[in-house]
C-alpha cells in the first residue's frame, strides 16, 4: 500500500479535473431538474396552507431514504445504472431544501407590503413577479446553496452505480488499496463544495444588495 501523499493528485491532475467537470455537470443538472418540480411545489405550499404539511412531508420523506438504497431501487427498474439513475435520485434529494425555502420565502413576505402593491392597482401576477418573488429571493438562493452543496456531496456515492464523477477516485482507490487516489478524490470534492458554496454565498449577498437598492428606489 502506498504512503499517504499528494502524488496521485499532482501526477494525474488532468484526470481529476475531468472527473471534477463530470461531477459538477451531474450536480448542476440535478438542481436544474429539481427546480422544475420545486418551484411549483413551493408556490403551492405557500399559497395553500392545507398543502404545506403534505408537500413538505413528502419531500422530507424522500430525503430520509438512504442514498445507496435509493440508487439500488432504480437499478432494478428499466432505468438501470448510470447517469439517469443518479440524476433522478439527486433531483429527489434536492427537493427538501428547495421546496422548503421557496415556501418559507413566499410566506414570509410582509402582508402590508402585499396589500400596498394591490392598493396601487397591481394584478395578482404583477404582485407575485414584482413584489413577492423578489422579496423571497434571498431565502430561495440560500436554499439553492444548501441544495447544491448537498448534491455535490451525495453525487460522490453515485459513482457506485457508474454515474461518474469524483466518487470514482474514492471507490477505485478502495478497491485497488491506493490511499493516494482516495485522498485526491476527497480533496477535489471538498474544494468543489467549498468553491460552490463561496460562489452562491456571493450571489446571496448580491441579491440582498439588489433588494436593498430596490427598496431605496421605491421609498
Amino acid at each position: 500500500m502506498d504512503d499517504l501523499n499528494l502524488e496521485y493528485l499532482t501526477e494525474n491532475w488532468r484526470r481529476v479535473l475531468e472527473l471534477t467537470g463530470d461531477h459538477l455537470r451531474l450536480s448542476v443538472a440535478a438542481i436544474a431538474l429539481a427546480l422544475v418540480f420545486a418551484v411549483p411545489l413551493g408556490i403551492l405550499a405557500a399559497r395553500f396552507r392545507i398543502l404545506t404539511t403534505p408537500i413538505l412531508g413528502l419531500v422530507g420523506a424522500l430525503y430520509t431514504v438512504p442514498s445507496l438504497a435509493f440508487l439500488g431501487l432504480l437499478v432494478a427498474t428499466p432505468i438501470g445504472i448510470g447517469f439517469d439513475n443518479a440524476l433522478i435520485v439527486l433531483t429527489a434529494y434536492a427537493q427538501l431544501f428547495l421546496v422548503r425555502n421557496i415556501s418559507a420565502g413566499l410566506r414570509g413576505v410582509d402582508a402590508a407590503t402585499l396589500e400596498a402593491a394591490r392598493g396601487i392597482g397591481m394584478t395578482p401576477l404583477q404582485v407575485f413577479r414584482q413584489v413577492r418573488w423578489p422579496l423571497a429571493l434571498p431565502l430561495f438562493v440560500a436554499g439553492m446553496r444548501t441544495a447544491l452543496v448537498s448534491t455535490i456531496s451525495l453525487a460522490t456515492v453515485a459513482a457506485f452505480i457508474g454515474a461518474g464523477g469524483l466518487g470514482r477516485l474514492i471507490f477505485d482507490g478502495l478497491s485497488l488499496q491506493r490511499p493516494n487516489m482516495i485522498l485526491a478524490g476527497a480533496i477535489a470534492i471538498v474544494l468543489l463544495a467549498w468553491t460552490t458554496d463561496a460562489v452562491v454565498r456571493l450571489a446571496e449577498r448580491l441579491t440582498a444588495v439588489a433588494r436593498a437598492e430596490r427598496a431605496i428606489r421605491q421609498a
